[in-house]
């Protein structure tokens, strides 16, 4: 699956965020976004097992802040970030920084706007909690079915595994060193070249929100809805864009979007 390098989405998004911040006032107002990089720490803060990405340093969480508002988003290409709403809403989405900037922003503008329960990442053990209640989720709404996991979340993979069993879970991940490694009894996939393996394969694919940061999300989308499959979008980085273009999505102990049919 080829790497996009802009998204009709964050595209539609970013209309719909425009207009949104019209309408309220926000637009032209002096309303600072400052974004941040933050610690692992500072982002997930110490659970007890140790195989997140973050705490690896292969990801990295940014934070937007507005009027008080948080706002979090998972990106590999951190960058720093100062202006108002309308200079993010003019940001080119052509670059994973930028991306992660605008969806970061988008998420705490909803938040500041009370669109969102909560739009920051869970910490210590809650990682693990909410693994397990999408896992029980899928099983609960899906039944013992075949699931691709886009992105490999270490504690999610382990407990669709629990759930499932490892013949009825695929994982593709772009990470180099996962990919041909094998997790809980699943050998790991390239994503750049076997998602659509992987979506013809499963009745139902839950993926990672990061996917709408390094630009492959609009590929899998429109492979899923191809497939006829049903998804789940998981993850804070998504909760904005889920909550705005009416999406199953799920993060159990942060935002609290669209629940998966």
């Amino acid at each position: 699956m080829k790497m996009e390098q802009s998204s009709q989405v964050l595209e539609t998004a970013r209309e719909k965020l425009g207009s949104i911040v019209t309408d309220r006032g926000l637009l032209e107002a002096e309303v600072a976004v400052s974004v941040s990089v933050l610690t692992s720490e500072e982002a997930i803060g110490r659970p007890t097992r140790r195989d997140f990405p973050i705490l690896k340093g292969v990801e990295r969480v940014i934070e937007a802040s507005i009027s008080g508002a948080r706002g979090h988003a998972y990106t590999d290409s951190p960058r720093d970030f100062r202006g108002t709403v309308q200079d993010v809403l003019a940001l080119p989405l052509s670059s994973s920084e930028n991306r992660a900037v605008f969806i970061a922003t988008l998420n705490a503008v909803l938040r500041s706007l009370g669109m969102l329960e909560s739009s920051v990442h869970c910490k210590d053990d809650d990682p693990e909690k909410c693994a397990k209640e999408i896992a029980a989720h899928v099983f609960d709404r899906w039944g013992k079915v075949r699931v691709g996991l886009i992105g490999l979340n270490p504690a999610i993979a382990e407990a669709l595994v629990a759930a499932l069993g490892e013949d009825n879970v695929g994982i593709n991940d772009l990470n180099p060193e996962n990919i041909g490694s094998v997790k809980f009894g699943v050998k790991i996939g390239d994503g750049r070249t076997r998602t659509r393996e992987l979506i013809h394969w499963a009745d139902g694919i839950v993926m990672t929100g990061t996917t709408l940061v390094n630009g492959t999300f609009d590929d899998i989308r429109e492979a899923v809805q191809r497939a006829g499959d049903r998804y789940l979008i998981y993850g804070i980085t998504a909760a904005g864009v889920c909550e705005l273009m009416g999406w199953n999505g799920m993060c159990p102990y942060g935002a609290r979007t669209k629940s998966a049919e």
